[in-house]
């Protein structure tokens, strides 16, 4: 039987190539919290436009003719597209395959092409974009923090301050792999599939087991990620295979407050037998998440221990401020007979815990159940993201016609010159006109001129003038000083926060698991390191002094 052979292709987001390529992600950047993620298509006629497909934007619509092969980072501009000709197929007069023989170039049309053009296929390519007068976008590629800001809500998200601040206290590295339980709309598990990324498996990068070398092999990441809401969970495959996230990332559809972390081997995913992922970190985004620590221990719990950690709480406890946490704890799942207990963490290295809770009634019954069940070094964060802009500020006359300035007087001195400036200007002023009034009498009876103005120049009756010519001048020579200056350097530093960030104000939890140490450890480590008898001896004698 022969093998089905796949191209392999890195994922974007782990490996992103020079340029953005066709079937890919690329991410529109129209302003700074305005992203679009985009699959870029090869040129045709499917999305019924003569230019092939287009993304249409506040800014102008985009052929994805002129996105694709360009750097990233890339300024395009828009094009002219004919957007009101989308999804136009004829209406049964032979007017649709008169604008398609138009838009083809030609007056007449075989019966096949008038077929095809009815059957929505096109027998030529694209033609090319026009760009148009105004409108552009930038050319990013896709990254767990473009995605977080850009992706289909499905659930609330975990946004790039929490994220971040997580994987640092979870101690996430390449080559570890780490537990995830409330995937939701995918933003925690694309930032972890890159921290836990240590190159592809021998499987998907083209080297066969039998090819790999005889040295030990590296540990390559892995996420296991687990969805309660089967569409959610579902909707999440496609987009991590879409990505080429699919050898790092593994979404199960699982409840794992009753079936705990294990997953089914590749091989044999109808059958019963379950591994352990392992894991070294574990992030719980849940509503109950005491309910899932009873799977997360070394050794199986006794039946009292583990209805011990997920007994309700008593009403006297319960009557908390939050109604929601109430209602979470209320509507939590009781445990039921468990299936035969494998642990899911990692037996050699110490295990990182992290539980992600709106409500503080829920961290109280979380860290409960994490004393109960022997987790250390137990912490409880919110985090309160501030982002601060830092910035120049100029202040002087002198800035007078430069942008993002203060054109004022910074100093006593500089307004008193203006005022004195500005005051010489108007009495100069007045004594011309009260020279040119004296002079000047009416040309019939010799009338003098009132205080209207009646009779004056036209010069004389403007003031002050429409444009001043000496402040023209003056922007001008100040714009000419500029090029010649290190603004770059000038001015004071000031700093500014941001009104408005991108975070949840949620409470994280985080517990460290020790391994567990037995007497075959012990043993191993005398074997390894032998302590000299005269050592021991000592040793010996210190613990009976004390």
């Amino acid at each position: 039987m022969a093998e089905s052979t796949t191209v392999f292709r890195a994922s974007p987001f782990l490996d992103p190539s020079p340029t953005a390529a066709a079937d890919s992600l690329a991410i529109l950047h129209l302003k700074r919290d305005l992203l679009v993620p985009v699959t870029l298509e090869p040129s045709s006629f499917a999305e019924g436009y003569a230019e092939g497909a287009v993304i249409n934007t506040r800014f102008g619509s985009f052929p994805h003719s002129t996105l694709v092969n360009l750097p990233w980072g890339s300024q395009v501009l828009a094009s002219k597209v004919d957007t009101g000709s989308r999804g136009r197929r004829g209406d049964g007069k032979g007017r649709g395959k008169k604008r398609k023989r138009e838009e083809l170039g030609s007056e007449t049309a075989t019966p096949q092409e008038d077929a095809n053009a009815d059957a929505g296929e096109e027998p030529r390519e694209a033609k090319a974009a026009t760009a148009a007068g105004s409108g552009f976008i930038h050319l990013l590629p896709p990254t767990p923090e473009a995605w977080t800001l850009s992706l289909p809500h499905r659930t609330q998200v975990v946004y790039t301050p929490d994220y971040s601040y997580i994987l640092q206290r979870l101690r996430v590295r390449p080559g570890d792999t780490i537990i995830e339980a409330g995937a939701g709309s995918g933003s925690f598990t694309h930032a972890a599939a890159r921290a836990v990324f240590n190159g592809y498996p021998p499987s998907e990068s083209g080297q066969s087991n039998s090819e790999a070398p005889s040295k030990k092999r590296k540990r390559c990441g892995k996420v296991y990620s687990f969805e309660y809401h089967e569409p959610r969970a579902q909707q999440l495959v496609e987009e991590i295979k879409q990505h080429g996230l699919d050898q790092i990332v593994r979404v199960t559809h699982r409840d794992v407050y009753e079936d705990g972390f294990t997953v089914h081997t590749p091989t044999q995913v109808d059958s019963q037998e379950e591994h352990a992922p392992r894991a070294n970190a574990i992030f719980l985004d849940l509503p109950a998440p005491w309910m899932a620590l009873r799977h997360l221990t070394r050794t199986a719990l006794s039946p009292q221990a583990a209805t011990a950690v997920t007994r309700p709480r008593p009403a006297s406890d319960s009557s908390g401020q939050n109604g929601q946490a109430d209602t979470a704890m209320a509507n939590t799942p009781q445990p039921t007979t468990p299936n035969p207990f494998v642990s899911p963490l990692d037996p050699r290295t110490t295990t990182h815990l992290c539980t992600f809770s709106p409500c503080i009634e829920q961290v109280q019954r979380t860290v409960t159940a994490m004393r109960e069940l022997g987790w250390l070094e137990i912490d409880m964060v919110e985090v309160q993201h501030r982002r601060i802009d830092v910035r120049r500020e100029r202040v002087g006359l002198h800035e007078e016609g430069l942008r993002g300035v203060n054109a004022s007087a910074a100093s006593v001195d500089e307004a008193v010159s203006r005022l004195r400036e500005v005051e010489s200007r108007l009495k100069e002023f007045r004594e011309n006109t009260t020279a040119s009034a004296q002079g000047t009498n009416d040309a019939e009876g010799g009338r003098e001129v009132d205080g209207s103005g009646k009779g004056m120049d036209k010069t004389q009756k403007e003031w002050p003038p429409k444009k001043s010519g000496a402040k023209q001048q003056r922007q001008q020579a100040n714009v000419k000083a500029a090029e010649e200056r290190n603004i770059f350097k000038e001015g004071r530093l000031v700093h500014r926060t941001e009104p408005e960030l991108k975070t949840h104000t949620s409470y994280l939890a985080f517990a460290v698991l020790p391994r567990q140490w037995t007497t075959e450890d012990e043993a191993r480590c005398k074997r390894r390191w032998p302590v000299k008898e005269g050592k021991q001896a000592v040793e010996n004698g210190n613990e009976k002094k004390r």
